[in-house]
């Protein structure tokens, strides 16, 4: 004897609808990608430009520039990174300990900013301070 529930004519349903799957798989999809775009920012900077108010420059300050050809300059004269590396430890060991105004050009070369943090590490100066307009 056999078991039949419903009508003959009802066919069932013999496959899974796959669309409400492909819908969420398409949200998730957009979700990352938004994530994604969010976490990694392509945006150009432009740091330099601050609305932060001037201190007061102290006595003893060591003006060093960097402009956008990597040129040094010690106040208003260039130099080379020896020669900055050695007025640096000679600053050290006058026992005056002062402080570094590093002015760099915003297209300048970051390689040339980490060379002259480096000398003056290497030099025992730790009071830096980076100038803006």
């Amino acid at each position: 004897m056999a078991f039949q529930l419903g009508d003959d004519d009802v066919q069932s349903m013999n496959e899974m609808n796959l669309i409400p799957l492909i819908d969420i798989m398409l949200v998730l999809m957009i979700i990352f990608l938004l994530t994604a775009t969010v976490l990694n920012p392509t945006v150009p900077l432009d740091l330099p430009k601050t609305s932060a108010e001037l201190n007061q420059a102290p006595p003893e300050a060591i003006q060093i520039s960097i402009d956008k050809d990597a040129g040094l300059f010690w106040d208003d004269e260039p130099i080379s990174m020896e020669a900055l590396a050695a007025r640096l430890q000679a600053q050290s060991t006058s026992g005056k300990d002062p402080s570094i105004q590093l002015r760099a050009d915003k297209e300048g070369k970051y390689d040339t900013v980490a060379q002259v943090l480096a000398a003056a590490s290497q030099a025992g100066l730790s009071k830096i301070a980076f100038v803006n307009e």
